[in-house]
């Protein structure tokens, strides 16, 4: 399976490939390896263009791996405009399924694509910044550098 890690902001990123679709973006303990597909060139330019600022959508081909709910949780993510967020809560009615902030949090943990689907941008229902795969301060970094820039 091709990949590649790229340096970032927020550290390395591992880009995972798979039959023609990204299926995973996640930080990584391993030394840069550059991307050796036009797919995963291209996505790396895509996040570059959006550390740097001039991208506030991705397009590229994703396929996460999940169950139908999981899947139907990244794909409301990816509804959320750059720069906003929402709570758990809010995603749960969104889906229709009021009632399970709980689950659409577990569909958030395992978003195997961070970052392009944006599990960044749901916080706790006060506002708090609540857990994030990579971190805390990874969380509070990828919606400040929105913030900054949904503005500019």
């Amino acid at each position: 399976m091709p990949f590649c890690v790229m340096e970032s902001p927020v550290g390395p990123l591992r880009i995972d490939e798979e039959d023609a679709f990204i299926i995973g973006v996640n930080r990584a303990d391993t030394p840069v390896k550059a991307p050796d597909t036009p797919l995963l060139q291209e996505c790396v330019r895509q996040l570059r263009a959006y550390f740097n600022g001039s991208l506030t959508v991705f397009d590229l081909p994703l396929n996460p791996q999940g169950t139908p709910f999981r899947r139907k949780v990244w794909a409301a993510l990816q509804q959320i405009p750059y720069g906003e967020t929402r709570s758990y809560g809010q995603l749960a009615a969104y889906l229709g399924c009021s009632g399970a902030a709980r689950a659409v949090g577990g569909a958030n943990h395992h978003n195997p694509i961070s970052i392009i689907i944006p599990c960044h941008r749901v916080i706790g229902a006060d506002g708090s910044l609540t857990g994030y795969g990579g971190g805390l301060a990874m969380k509070e970094w990828l919606l400040r550098h929105e913030r900054r820039h949904s503005h500019a």
